[in-house]
């Protein structure tokens, strides 16, 4: 007789656990099949169905760039205020808070 189910244990942060549960509920999908879903797309890709790597290989702290790096990025930011690319700091903070779980 085939085995119709088998047991994931895994630990994770109880903030990350909660705050992934209230998004699958509100979709009305069970947290074990999400899991489901989750290894049918790594056998179908052959792997993590995401990409796992570091954003753009940029430094990750202001601190590890340099002056002249920081004043590069500080351009940057400038001339995008002065093409009118902006967004009001609630906006930016709310896109924050979402993409980091903060």
């Amino acid at each position: 007789m085939a085995v119709k189910s088998s047991t994931v244990s895994a630990s994770i942060e109880p903030n990350l656990k909660e705050q992934a549960e209230q998004i699958l509920s509100a979709l009305g999908i069970p947290a074990s099949y999400a899991i489901t879903m989750f290894y049918k797309q790594i056998v179908l890709q052959g792997g993590i169905p995401f990409d796992v790597k570091l954003p753009c290989g940029k430094p990750l702290s202001m601190d590890d760039l340099s002056e002249e790096e920081l004043d590069t990025e500080l351009e940057k930011g400038m001339s995008s205020v002065r093409a009118g690319r902006i967004k009001p700091a609630a906006k930016a903070y709310e896109d924050l808070r979402g993409k980091y779980g903060l």
